[in-house]
């Protein structure tokens, strides 16, 4: 999304950079911004922690360095270009300066406004904000066309993704300056426009509240949910592990202010879950005690229970999903067991339904199946070789029709978590939550497809950004899982978003943007 509308802009040239505020964060841009051989200036309003700062990355540069991943000439020649400042005056001769100070708006817009008092014309001034506006920042100054934002996660040195945020009436040549720069400190940067969350605090919105949705519906515990999310649909952490890892007096204002910026978005409802824990003193990692106990920073996880061992004498599968059919029955008879092939269950076998986006409920009522034979099983991943498989009840299904299907589909050795009666199991509604909101970013032209997807794998370790998981699930499957659970639940969170619903109909790439515009890119 980087602008060709620079040609009557300001030529921004970035070799001086100033940072206000000294604590994780702008030790990290530091860290990569001396590095790449710029000139570094930190302030801060407590004059001890500039010291402290440039002692920690002198620190930092020497453990690299006897780890053998830094040169000591490099090392040296970096710590050289760092140096601290004890006014703000003291910042004048820079190009660019980054604020890394409380997420407060008004004690930002009075750094902007004494900023301009200081520094050239030709100075940047970028805010590392998290949350809040761009616009709302620049307009206290005098000139906002050139606060722009500069979105660095921590730890920087690792989290190699920074977003650059055009607010309203910001210059495009300072975001084009500063991709560029993003570039040669060995960072990736993606462009956003200035709205709540930018792209990756907003895309985050799908793992976590969906998350805790399905534990406040009672649907499966921590634990379980962040099994099938890591095992069945592939995430590097489940979303208690990682709101563990960020910290609830973190997490949960950010949830907050995302959902209150978007006027009360059903999409982005906050839980009460992370709110009474908050105030419990439950945080996380850093607290000893979250969704999870930590002995010596160790996560405590629950053990399983074993799978049971008898198995049905025979079983009825649903052929309304005829891919679903044919996986479960080929684990049907691997496990040795009598496929029912009749029309209708015959009396003694256990029932198996596939649902998309409906609940065990509904689909046995829609297939006027006996609800207490009914177990349903999720197929949205491949059933065969799985790495977990996740199945699900009915209120009405009896304990002997549970343990069956439970050792049925564990007689392979699989891992198997049971659940209450959910739309949408776990792993599909949590899925169809994220790709929803990534198109909904796209629709809304917050970034494009690329950088979305982009963006979402770098900050947030999805093993794919929502677009390119919503085509590798197909989108037709991802519109009908939001379509069923909408129609069961009435919630206008599953509402699909026009990006997904156009494109699912006319057999497009979510990652695609309309030909017309594609086709005038490639001609300008």
């Amino acid at each position: 999304m980087e602008s060709g509308n620079a040609m009557n802009s300001r030529n921004f040239s970035i070799e001086t950079i100033g940072i206000v505020g000294t604590g994780a964060m702008g030790r990290g841009i530091a860290q990569i911004a001396a590095l790449a051989g710029l000139r570094v200036r930190l302030y801060d309003t407590n004059p001890a922690a500039v010291g402290a700062a440039r002692d920690y990355l002198a620190e930092t540069f020497a453990k690299l360095t006897a780890k053998g991943k830094l040169e000591q000439s490099r090392s040296l020649a970096a710590l050289a270009n760092v140096s601290g400042v004890q006014t703000v005056g003291e910042l004048a001769g820079c190009d660019l300066v980054v604020e890394a100070i409380v997420e407060k708006l008004d004690v930002k817009q009075a750094l902007f406004r004494e900023l301009e008092t200081v520094v050239s014309g030709r100075c940047i001034l970028a805010s590392n904000t998290s949350s809040l506006s761009i616009t709302a920042i620049a307009a206290s100054c005098t000139d906002p066309s050139r606060v722009v934002g500069y979105h660095f996660f921590n730890p920087v040195p690792l989290m190699k993704v920074v977003e650059v945020i055009d607010g309203l009436r910001s210059d495009p040549a300072a975001g084009d300056a500063l991709m560029e720069l993003s570039r040669r400190m060995g960072h990736t940067p993606v462009r956003a426009k200035d709205m709540p969350g930018f792209i990756v605090n907003h895309a985050g919105r799908g793992m976590n509240t969906e998350g805790l949705r399905v534990a406040g519906e009672g649907v499966a515990s921590f634990a379980d949910i962040d099994r099938i999310m890591r095992e069945q649909a592939g995430f590097r952490l489940g979303p208690f592990e990682l709101l563990d890892l960020t910290a609830l007096d973190v997490s949960h204002p950010v949830m907050e202010s995302i959902y209150h910026q978007f006027y009360e978005e059903p999409r982005y409802t906050p839980s009460p879950i992370t709110g009474t824990r908050l105030s419990g003193g439950l945080l996380g990692r850093k607290s000893g005690e979250g969704f999870y106990h930590y002995v010596d920073g160790k996560q405590q996880v629950p053990a399983e229970a074993p799978a049971p061992s008898a198995l049905p004498s025979s079983v009825w599968v649903s052929k309304r999903y005829p891919q679903a059919y044919d996986a479960v029955a080929q684990l049907v008879g691997k496990a040795g067991v009598k496929l029912d092939e009749g029309a209708t269950p015959a009396a003694g076998s256990l029932i198996v339904v596939t649902p998309f986006g409906h609940d065990a409920t509904t689909a046995a009522i829609d297939e006027a199946l006996d609800a207490s034979r009914v177990v349903a099983v999720d197929a949205l991943f491949p059933l065969v070789g799985a790495q977990r498989r996740t199945l699900m009840t009915t209120p009405a299904t009896t304990r002997a029709a549970r343990d069956e299907a439970h050792a049925l589909f564990a007689a392979d050795d699989i891992p198997v978590t049971v659940i209450r009666d959910s739309t949408g199991f776990v792993a599909q509604r949590v899925v169809a939550t994220i790709v929803n909101i990534g198109c909904d970013i796209a629709q809304k032209q917050i970034a494009t497809p690329e950088d979305i997807d982009l963006a979402v794998t770098l900050g947030l370790g999805y093993p794919r950004g929502p677009l390119a998981l919503g085509d590798a699930l197909g989108a037709a499957t991802i519109l009908t899982i939001l379509r069923n659970m909408f129609s069961v639940l009435g919630d206008p969170r599953y509402r699909p978003s026009p990006w997904l619903a156009r494109r699912a109909q006319l057999g497009l790439s979510l990652t695609q943007r309309d030909a017309a515009d594609t086709a005038e890119e490639t001609r300008s």
